[in-house]
């Protein structure tokens, strides 16, 4: 049996670059003889160079890597199909709206200075808000749950999985009910300055961490077949009407079943009708979409429509 060759030096540079070292003086002696040479530190690797790669020159292979590194992840756990949640980050879960509620009155109880007083009551005014909306954080967790426990049935490469932003609020909510269905989600998050941060039940191979927006909305979308929306704000707004100006535009060709979820709460963020009206939208347009207003229907809903496309 021949002997496995070792790398040549040249091979182990190219791996691995060659680590910084002192300028030496050295005597060479030649055919002809040659004055001392100064050998000077080899410069480092554009690949391996930080600063170039975090310089506006290097911007295309950031987004270049924010497109291939997901792409290796999702091809070794057989991605192929998603189920994305969006929603407000801003809702809190039952458990944490409970504690911070508790914290707040025993504050209150103990404190004697007037300022104090008067900040802690305005935070508890502000969490009893979020009150109505806790159960939109238990509702998204059980879809979440009973779309992964059907999926989880289906053979490897025809499993959906639950896509969220990756953060707190309806995000967590939706990668906690893939976790307690024993599934695999994903978490695609994005560095912003506030609210955002990984939740604990994102699978962590699946668990992203995106500079550039379109790169982030770019994966949310394709491997795409349904959407639920559940209230929220800007972002959440953000990524409804971009892709159903996607659909409407025809930009987004596949099957992506859109349910807006909380009907109530929607019709008075967004007067659809009255864009049909003012002859902004067409009639046709209100078809992108379906409302829906408890877990089991749009359950059923989603999963009536995938098995439709599953037999197509």
């Amino acid at each position: 049996m021949s002997e496995k060759k070792q790398p040549t030096s040249e091979q182990m540079e190219e791996l691995h670059g060659v680590p910084e070292r002192e300028s030496v003086l050295l005597s060479v002696e030649e055919e002809n003889f040659r004055p001392a040479t100064l050998i000077v530190p080899r410069a480092a690797k554009a690949y391996f160079n930080v600063e170039f790669l975090s310089s506006p020159e290097a911007r295309p292979i950031r987004i270049l890597a924010e497109y291939l590194y997901p792409l290796e992840h999702f091809r070794k756990a057989q991605v192929h199909n998603t189920i994305i949640f969006f929603g407000s980050s801003r809702i809190p879960s039952p458990e944490q709206y409970q504690s911070r509620l508790a914290a707040l009155t025993a504050a209150l109880q103990k404190v004697q200075d007037a300022g104090q007083r008067q900040h802690l009551e305005s935070e508890l005014q502000e969490l009893e808000r979020h009150k109505p909306f806790l159960q939109y954080y238990e509702d998204a967790r059980r879809l979440a749950t009973m779309l992964t426990q059907w999926s989880e049935q289906l053979p490897p490469k025809q499993r959906y999985y639950i896509c969220s932003g990756g953060g707190p609020g309806i995000m967590e909510a939706a990668n906690r009910g893939a976790f307690e269905a024993g599934g695999d989600s994903i978490g695609l998050n994005i560095s912003i300055p506030f609210e955002q941060h990984p939740n604990p039940y994102i699978t962590p191979h699946l668990n992203f961490e995106f500079h550039y927006f379109f790169m982030r909305k770019y994966w949310f979308v394709y491997f795409a077949k349904a959407m639920v929306v559940f209230p929220g704000g800007f972002g959440t707004m953000d990524e409804l009407f971009e892709i159903l100006t996607l659909l409407q535009t025809r930009k987004i060709k596949k099957p992506l079943l859109i349910v807006i979820y909380g009907e109530e709460f929607w019709r008075k963020v967004v007067n659809f009708e009255y864009l049909v009206e003012a002859k902004m939208i067409s009639e046709s347009d209100l078809e992108l979409f379906v409302f829906c207003n408890d877990p089991e229907e749009a359950f059923q809903k989603i999963v009536s429509r995938l098995n439709e496309q599953m037999r197509q």
